[in-house]
């Protein structure tokens, strides 16, 4: 490898150069890192001379930018307003299909103007961060509609459930054959002749006709009751009860589940206050009577609803 020497004035002599290579790419990259960075810095210099405006041109277009992002962003949040708006109209039906109280319209409250929608032009920092505090407060009331929009229908569908569970054990239908007499209400009484209430209905038919639940439930008392004779009851759940009386058997134990269409008992003519084969019912909500004759279906069969 050729060797490069320089001359020593200290020493008077020619003296060897070592790791000339190395030295020689070392300087050459720095004086060309050097030369980069005055190149480099000249050019902004001279840009900034000859271009004034270019900053403020990428400024525009990184704003220009923006309201694109800024309009789409608010499209699709007014889409998403316009669904939540026919969606409320659909869940005031529901509330009425399931007997809910009509919502007290909180959404109503949060009404949103429509300066929102209007095309806004870049004039100044202020008006920007306007229209960035319109668009905040905008898409807060559009998320506030979503969460009270999903409680009223997660309110609808555990009503639907409720609902559900009411309509499978309320006493709906007549409990056996026969024709009505001596209606719900006060009465003379056929046997002790004097006024006095009567708490349920008479159904006339011969001893040993069959009696059906009319809902779903439990039996809670079987067994005689004073002038009621041979007596059930049937707790339904919900505050509701239904009671049969005169019977002459009942095919249900106490405690026993029971669904609609069920065989419970034969009615007759036992206990002390009647005056010849029928089936007294009733039915109470909380303790209270209730005309029976209101939770009579006419348009449904008796035997549509009887357990084959």
């Amino acid at each position: 490898m050729k060797k490069f020497y320089y001359f020593s004035k200290t020493k008077l002599k020619f003296v060897e150069i070592r790791s000339f290579y190395k030295k020689f790419v070392f300087l050459v990259l720095f004086f060309s890192i050097l030369i980069s960075f005055f190149l480099f810095g000249s050019y902004l210099v001279f840009d900034g001379f000859i271009n004034p405006d270019s900053e403020v041109r990428a400024l525009k277009r990184t704003n220009n930018q923006l309201k694109e992002k800024f309009s789409a962003l608010l499209e699709q949040y007014k889409s998403l307003d316009e669904r939540i708006s026919s969606l409320k109209d659909k869940s005031k039906d529901l509330r009425l299909a399931v007997n809910l109280e009509p919502d007290n319209d909180e959404q109503e409250k949060f009404g949103i103007g429509g300066s929102i929608f209007t095309p806004f032009n870049i004039s100044n920092p202020r008006s920007i961060s306007n229209y960035i505090d319109a668009l905040d407060s905008y898409i807060n009331k559009v998320s506030l509609k979503v969460n009270l929009e999903k409680n009223n229908y997660e309110e609808i569908e555990s009503t639907l459930k409720e609902n559900e569970k009411l309509y499978a054990v309320i006493p709906a239908t007549k409990p056996a054959e026969g024709r009505y007499a001596n209606d719900f209400g006060m009465r003379i009484h056929p046997i002790l002749k004097i006024k006095r209430m009567h708490n349920g209905i008479d159904i006339i038919n011969d001893i040993g006709t069959k009696i059906y639940a009319p809902g779903g439930g439990i039996a809670e008392f079987v067994g005689r009751r004073g002038g009621l004779g041979l007596t059930l009851e049937i707790n339904h759940g919900f505050g509701y009860k239904t009671i049969y009386g005169h019977l002459s058997n009942i095919k249900v134990k106490q405690g026993q589940t029971i669904t609609r269409g069920d065989l419970i008992a034969y009615s007759g003519n036992s206990g002390s206050l009647t005056s010849g084969p029928h089936l007294h019912y009733e039915v109470r909500h909380n303790g209270i009577p209730l005309n029976p004759r209101n939770f009579i279906y006419d348009d449904v069969e008796l035997f549509e609803i009887v357990k084959k």
